[in-house]
C-alpha cells in the first residue's frame, strides 16, 4: 500500500470536495461516498439535490468551523490531503477495512488520535474507487489550537506497512530515505510542454553525480560542473570567508517567468549530494584521483578499461561474500558502484548505460542518508571511475574493451541486488535488478533487423517489370495519381474498336 501526501497543501477545501465527489478527469470516479471521518459517515455524507448534484454546504461549513475560530492564527494553507492506494493485484477491501486504515493514519500522524475525535482536527475519508481512498483534513483543532505535523510521511508509511501485514496485502519497502527527490507535477508538466525527455531535476542529478564521481577535490568538482555547462551558486561561511558551506545548481535553459535560473540545492537532488556528504568523498581515507599521462599508448588505454573491469569483478566477488555474513562491510562498494556506472556511461556516451546508472542510484544509497566507511573495494571502484573520466576526456577513444567492462558491471549490479535482498530492502534490490537488465542489454544488443528479400518473380511479366522498371507517368486530369511509395495504379484495358463499316 502506498500513501501520498499532496504538496503543497491546499488553501480551500470546497474545490477538493467537488473533485472527489465528481466524475474525475477521465470519468474514473465511481460511487463516491464517505467511509470514515471525525463523526459517523452517514451524518457527513453530502445530500443529493433535486437536480442530482451534491450539496456540500453543510460538510464544508462543518470542516471550516475550527479554521474560522483560529482567525489570524490559522494556517494559510490548512487543507491536508493524503491518498491511500492498494496494489492492483490485492483483494478489494471493504468500506469498514478502509475506514480502519483511515483512522490508523489519522492516529499515527497525530491529527486525530484515538479518543480525541471531539478535540482534534475535522476530517473525512472519501472512497470513489475500488483500490484507494482520499483523506481530507483541516489543520485546525476543535479545541482552538493548531496541530503540529512532524515526520508525517514516515508515519503514513508506517501505517501502510501495518495495513499490509494486517490485511495480507502486497508487501512494500519501508521508508529508508534511499529514493531521490522526484520531480514535482509542475516540473514534469513544464518539461512536457517544452518537449524535454526528462525534468531538469533529473538531468541535474545525473550531471552532479557524474561530476562528483570523477572529481578528487571540491575545486575539481566545480570545474567539472562548469565544463558540463551547469550553473553553480556557492554559499560561503559568514565566520570563515572563502569556506564553502553549500551549493546550488541550475540549467541555463530552465528559467522562471522573470528569466532567472531555477536553482536546486544538492540535498534537494539526492540525499548523498548535499555539500557535507560530498565533502566526505574527498577525505584522505578514500582513494586519491587517478590521472593517466598526457600521451597514452594503445596498451595504456586498454589498461585503463582492464583496470576498471577488474575492479568491478573484485567488488562483485567481495559483495557476494559479505552479503549474508556482514552486509555493512559491503555498503561502501555498493555505493561506489554508482560512480563507476555514471562515469562509464559518460565515457561511452551510451543512452542505455546512462539509464542503467539512473536506475541503480537508489540501490547505491545507504539507508537514512548515511555515508558508509571506506573500504578497499570501494576505493578501487572510485579510482576506476576517476581514471575512466580522465581517460575519456584526454583520448576521446570510447570503444576500448567496453563490452567486458559492461558485462562486469552487470554482474556487480546483480551482486548488489543480492546484498539488498539479504537486508530486506526490496526497493533497492529492484533498482539493482533493473540496472543489471539494462547493462546486459547494453553488453549484448539485439542484432539489426535484416531487410526482407525482394519478392521472386513468378511470371514473365513480373520478371520484365523488375528488370525494366517503367518511369512514372503523370496522371491525366481528374484521375488519381499513384500513391507515394506504393505500386502504380492498374492500367485500364483499351476501349474495343468498333466493328463494321465506319461510313
Amino acid at each position: 500500500m502506498i500513501g501520498k501526501i499532496s504538496t503543497p497543501r491546499g488553501e480551500h477545501v470546497q474545490p477538493l470536495l467537488y473533485y472527489l465527489f465528481g466524475p474525475g478527469r477521465r470519468e474514473e470516479h465511481t460511487d463516491p461516498h464517505i467511509v470514515a471521518g471525525w463523526r459517523q459517515p452517514a451524518d457527513l455524507e453530502p445530500p443529493l439535490r433535486p437536480d442530482g448534484k451534491r450539496d456540500f454546504t453543510k460538510l464544508t461549513g462543518l470542516l471550516l468551523q475550527p479554521q474560522a475560530a483560529l482567525g489570524k492564527r490559522a494556517y494559510v494553507r490548512p487543507v491536508w490531503h493524503c491518498a491511500m492506494r492498494a496494489a492492483s493485484e490485492d483483494r478489494m477491501l471493504s468500506d469498514d477495512e478502509w475506514a480502519a486504515i483511515a483512522h490508523d493514519v489519522m492516529h499515527r500522524t497525530g491529527l486525530s488520535p484515538y479518543g480525541q475525535e471531539d478535540e482534534a482536527v475535522r476530517w473525512v475519508a472519501v472512497r470513489h474507487g475500488d483500490d484507494h481512498i482520499h483523506l481530507v483534513a483541516m489543520l485546525a483543532r476543535q479545541d482552538g489550537s493548531k496541530p503540529t505535523l512532524s515526520w508525517e510521511r514516515y508515519k503514513v508509511r508506517a501505517a501502510c506497512l501495518a495495513a499490509e501485514q494486517h490485511y495480507g496485502l502486497r508487501s512494500t519497502a519501508p521508508a529508508d530515505r534511499t529514493a531521490a527527490r522526484c520531480p514535482t507535477r509542475a516540473e514534469s508538466e513544464k518539461a512536457a510542454r517544452r518537449g524535454l525527455d526528462e525534468a531538469p531535476r533529473i538531468t541535474l542529478r545525473r550531471q552532479v553525480t557524474t561530476a562528483a564521481a570523477a572529481a578528487g577535490s571540491a575545486d575539481e568538482f566545480f570545474a567539472r560542473l562548469d565544463q558540463a555547462a551547469v550553473l553553480v551558486s556557492k554559499r560561503f561561511s559568514v565566520t570563515s570567508p572563502g569556506q564553502v558551506t553549500g551549493y546550488s545548481v541550475a540549467l541555463p535553459a530552465d528559467t522562471t517567468k522573470d528569466g532567472g535560473p531555477i536553482w536546486y540545492g544538492g540535498g534537494k537532488l539526492a540525499a548523498d549530494l548535499s555539500w557535507p556528504k560530498l565533502k566526505q568523498r574527498w577525505t584522505p581515507t578514500r582513494a586519491a584521483p587517478g590521472r593517466p599521462h598526457l600521451t597514452l599508448t594503445p596498451e595504456e588505454r586498454n589498461a585503463v578499461w582492464d583496470y576498471a573491469a577488474r575492479a568491478a569483478a573484485d567488488a562483485g566477488a567481495q559483495i557476494r561474500t559479505l552479503a549474508w555474513t556482514n552486509p555493512a562491510a559491503a555498503a561502501d562498494a555498493a555505493w561506489a558502484t554508482s560512480d563507476t556506472l555514471h562515469t562509464a556511461a559518460a565515457a561511452l556516451g551510451s543512452r542505455i548505460l546512462r539509464q542503467a546508472a539512473d536506475a541503480y542510484d537508489r540501490a547505491a544509497r545507504p539507508p537514512y542518508g548515511r555515508i558508509p566507511s571506506p573500504s578497499p573495494a570501494g576505493n578501487q571502484l572510485r579510482q576506476a571511475a576517476r581514471l575512466l573520466s580522465a581517460f575519456a576526456c584526454l583520448t576521446g577513444d570510447r570503444c576500448m574493451a567496453s563490452v567486458i567492462l559492461i558485462t562486469r558491471l552487470a554482474a556487480l549490479a546483480e551482486a548488489v541486488a543480492e546484498l539488498r535482498e539479504s537486508q530486506q530492502h526490496a526497493a533497492q534490490a529492484a533498482a539493482a535488478h533493473a540496472a543489471a537488465e539494462q547493462l546486459h542489454t547494453a553488453a549484448h544488443p539485439a542484432p539489426p533487423a535484416q531487410p526482407r528479400p525482394a519478392q521472386r518473380a513468378s511470371t514473365a511479366a513480373q520478371l520484365a517489370g523488375q528488370s525494366f522498371p517503367q518511369p512514372a507517368r503523370p496522371a491525366a486530369p481528374g484521375q488519381p495519381g499513384p500513391a507515394p511509395g506504393g505500386p502504380p495504379p492498374a492500367r485500364r484495358p483499351p476501349s474495343p474498336r468498333p466493328r463494321g463499316p465506319t461510313r
